[in-house]
C-alpha cells in the first residue's frame, strides 16, 4: 500500500483497515466506461493524449509517442489478491500500443512500474526516462544502456532539438519491498516548440510547483495526481485542494486528473476525486478536463466537451 502516515495511526492498523474495512465505496459497482481509441491509427503529428487509467497516459507531442507510467495488469502489487483493477479500467495492452518514441517512468512503485507491463512493451519501446535509480530496474530486465535516460531533478534530456524531457522535483518517496527511499521520484515536462505538458507523477504539495511555474510560464496541459490521498499522508500525496492550488502554481491552461479511475489504494470513495476537482475548480484560470479511459483529448485545444462520466457510474 503506497502511503506514509503521521505518528498518531500505527502502520498496521491502517494496513488492517484497507485489507478488511468496508469496500462498498471505495471501488465501481460496475464495469468503467471507456470509449477505446485506436492508437495506431492516429496522425503521429496530432497532438493529442488518451487516459489508460491511473497514471497511464499515451501523448503524441511534436511527432513523438509518449507513453507514462504504463500498468497494463490487473493487480498493482506482487500479489495477486491486492489492489485489483477496476472491472473495465484495463481496455489496453502492449498489443494495442503502437511504437513508443519515450517511455517515462516516475517512480518504482507497483502501480507505476510494472514489470510484466515493461517486458510486454520492450521490443516497442525506443527510449526511456526515469529519475537516479530507476533505471537499474530496465538493466536487470534487459534493455540497452543506450536506451536510458537516467537523471536527477532538473535536468534536461534534450532528445531532439525541438523536443526536451525535463526531469524536476516531487515531495513522494520510493520502494517495491522493504528497503525505502533507494530511488529517486520525479515529475516532468515535456517541450517542444509549440507546446509545453506537465506530467506531476506523485506527490504532495510544496514550493516546487511554484518554482515549475517559474521556470517553464505556461503549461498547455497539465496532467495531475488526483487521487489515493487521506489526510494522514497529505505531505506524499496531494489533496484535491492541493492539486487544484499546484495547477495554478505551475501555470495550468488545461488539467486531466491522473492517479485514480483503476486501483483503491486510499480510503475515499472511488469517484470523489473526480467530483473534488470539479466543485475545486470552479472560477480558477485552468480548464478541466473529464475523458473516459481511452477516449481522446487534444492538446492545445480550448473548449473541450467531456462529460461527467461518473455520475453515471454507481
Amino acid at each position: 500500500m503506497e502511503n506514509i502516515m503521521d505518528d498518531d495511526e500505527n502502520r498496521f492498523v491502517a494496513m488492517y483497515k484497507f485489507l478488511f474495512g468496508d469496500k462498498s465505496e471505495i471501488s465501481p459497482q460496475q464495469t468503467m466506461l471507456s470509449r477505446k481509441t485506436d492508437l495506431k491509427a492516429l496522425d503521429v503529428n496530432e497532438n493529442i493524449i488518451v487516459w489508460m487509467g491511473h497514471s497511464t497516459f499515451y501523448l503524441q507531442l511534436g511527432g513523438r509517442r509518449i507513453l507514462t507510467d504504463p500498468v497494463f495488469s490487473n493487480y498493482a502489487s506482487p500479489l495477486f489478491f491486492i489492489n485489483k483493477a477496476f472491472p473495465g479500467s484495463n481496455v489496453y495492452t502492449a498489443a494495442d500500443m503502437p511504437d513508443i518514441d519515450v517511455l517515462v517512468l516516475s517512480h518504482d512503485h507497483w502501480d507505476h512500474l510494472d514489470y510484466p507491463t515493461i517486458m510486454s512493451l520492450k521490443p516497442k519501446i525506443r527510449e526511456i526516462v526515469c529519475p537516479l535509480g530507476v533505471g537499474e530496474y530496465f538493466e536487470q530486465w534487459g534493455f540497452a544502456l543506450k536506451q536510458l535516460h537516467e537523471e536527477d531533478w532538473f535536468s534536461e534530456v534534450k532528445l531532439a532539438d525541438d523536443f526536451s524531457v525535463h526531469v524536476l522535483p516531487s515531495q513522494h518517496f520510493s520502494g517495491r519491498f522493504l528497503q525505502r527511499n533507494a530511488t529517486e521520484w520525479a515529475s516532468f515536462a515535456f517541450v517542444t516548440r509549440n507546446h509545453r505538458v506537465f506530467f506531476s507523477g506523485d506527490g504532495g504539495y510544496g514550493a516546487h510547483f511554484k518554482d515549475i511555474g517559474r521556470r517553464f510560464g505556461k503549461f498547455d496541459l497539465a496532467i495531475m495526481e488526483n487521487g489515493q490521498y487521506n489526510e494522514r499522508w497529505h505531505r506524499i500525496h496531494l489533496m484535491p485542494k492541493e492539486t487544484v492550488q499546484a495547477a495554478e502554481d505551475i501555470g495550468a491552461k488545461t488539467v486531466i486528473s491522473a492517479h485514480s479511475g483503476k486501483f483503491a489504494l486510499a480510503r475515499h470513495a472511488w469517484n470523489a476525486p473526480y467530483r473534488a476537482l470539479v466543485e475545486e475548480s470552479r472560477g480558477r484560470s485552468y480548464e478541466v478536463i473529464t475523458p473516459q479511459i481511452g477516449e481522446l483529448a487534444y492538446i492545445g485545444a480550448n473548449g473541450h466537451n467531456f462529460d461527467h462520466w461518473w455520475e453515471k457510474m454507481k
